[in-house]
């Protein structure tokens, strides 16, 4: 069996990588266990260090690295060099946070001394997911490792160039040998290495029948997950907000990377009032976004990563359409080779609607009327998603009540949602549980171990 990296501008593949035989993923694994005391018991300064030697790394190679995500899943390469940088600094923050995030709490109780100590796991398997293919792992990687831990991952069978990169970067700073290793490996062989005694956590990001899967195992072995699934965050637009704004932000947030974003507004949620004069401005922003070659610096739009996420997108519309659903403008594949899909507007969506209720991955806004703010935050809700969410108002004290309101994991006012190293990232509902980034995301793969003396 091999990984095909195929270029989605044009079908062609332009490699493939040989997936591991059962001696090379136990050699890995082997390796992994090796390596994860020695790293535990590294001062955490040196393994910060050489976090920022990664930082470096990522940095020297920007190029090179944009230019396989750009070939291998079709992200615009400004995009793509945006997101290695991104990667960077995510490695930076965690270098520098770090050891304070780690360092022991003294907790008064009734002992003479008393506090917590935050001890790594171990080696924790990252599934990982095709469109953010470097800052979906570095998100994880970053903080699991400063911490302690080993890590083991294992990509989308579309991006094997992308993976063996992102294992060359740990490499080059220096990383000892085991600390992070790419498995060539084909989905079904997951469930074995969350059953390995030699792997002590699991963290996914990708579908929820895959988030479901990856939970079983885990949960059958009794080890730590976390998962980040779907989204289809609402973008509520109230009768106060600045227009001009959140048209702006709604172009940005549902047609960046092609719409191929668990957290683009995918669900703009418009109250009557304000509904025709955002669209008036909504939908000619969207017919100017340019499609075209992702390595053409112009370009905004590039195809879909894979022609099956393509016409699965387009299926959904049509059946959207034939529920009563409008096409306000695009709504088709585009008529040329590759698997490209129009920048589209799907207007007065409702409940019944495939697009009211699935999470649609692809660059297709759909619009839904609210009578009113308490029918807005109704409509917002009424999804078996929750991961982010976004609230549109001059009144920034109404836009954090109405924020508040929303049952999701991070809720923006006045700004598209989006993940930083800061602040924690996950969601809840069917978009799954735990926190990636900041203080949060870096604890949740360690031991929050009590120790009491007299």
């Amino acid at each position: 069996m091999s990984f095909k990296s195929v270029n989605p501008v044009d079908g062609n593949t332009h490699r493939e990588v040989d997936a591991f035989t059962p001696a090379q993923l136990e050699a890995a694994l082997q390796e992994s266990a090796a390596a994860a005391g020695p790293w535990r018991d590294r001062v955490i300064g040196e393994r910060a260090a050489l976090l920022r030697k990664a930082a470096d790394v990522l940095r020297k190679h920007l190029d090179e690295y944009a230019g396989i995500i750009t070939q291998e899943m079709g992200k615009p390469v400004r995009e793509a060099r945006a997101e290695i940088e991104k990667c960077a600094l995510g490695c930076e923050y965690y270098a520098e946070e770090g050891p304070g995030f780690v360092a022991d709490e003294i907790i008064e109780s009734d002992a003479g001394r008393s506090l917590v100590a935050w001890q790594p796991l171990g080696t924790v398997l990252a599934v990982m997911p095709w469109n953010f293919p470097f800052w979906q792992v570095f998100r994880f990687a970053a903080p699991t490792l400063v911490a302690g831990n080993t890590g083991l991952l294992k990509h989308a069978s579309n991006v094997p160039m992308c993976a063996l990169a992102i294992e060359s970067v740990f490499r080059e700073a220096g990383f000892p040998e085991g600390v992070f290793r790419t498995l060539m490996i084909p989905s079904g062989q997951v469930a074995g290495v969350i059953n390995d005694p030699r792997v002590h956590a699991v963290t996914l990001t990708g579908s929820e029948p895959a988030g479901r899967q990856v939970a079983a195992a885990a949960g059958s072995k009794l080890k730590k997950s976390l998962l980040e699934l779907g989204g289809s965050d609402p973008f509520i637009v109230l009768e106060d907000a600045d227009l001009d704004l959140a048209v702006e932000n709604a172009v940005a947030s549902r047609y960046l990377n092609a719409g191929q974003s668990c957290i683009a507004a995918k669900r703009l949620i418009l109250v009557e009032a304000i509904a025709e004069a955002f669209m008036q401005r909504f939908r000619p922003a969207v017919e100017a976004l340019v499609i075209g070659d992702p390595m053409e610096e112009a370009t905004q739009i590039g195809p879909l990563a894979r022609f099956d996420l393509r016409d699965d997108l387009h299926q959904q519309v049509m059946d959207s359409m034939s529920a009563g659903a409008v096409a306000v403008t695009g709504c088709s594949p585009e008529g040329r080779a590759g698997a490209w899909y129009q920048a589209s507007i799907l207007d007065h969506v409702k409940p019944g609607m495939r697009a009211y209720h699935e999470e649609l991955f692809g660059p297709v806004a759909i619009v839904i009327r609210a009578r009113d703010e308490a029918d807005a935050v109704r409509i917002a809700n009424d999804s078996g998603f929750g991961l982010g969410g976004s609230v549109w108002t001059m009144d920034s004290e109404r836009g954090e009540r109405v924020a508040r309101q929303l049952e999701c994991g991070c809720a923006f006012v006045n700004g598209m949602v989006k993940s930083d190293p800061r602040l924690p990232f996950g969601g809840v509902k069917r978009s799954g549980y735990g926190r990636e980034l900041s203080l949060l995301g870096l604890r949740e793969f360690m031991n929050a171990k009590t120790i009491w003396i007299r």
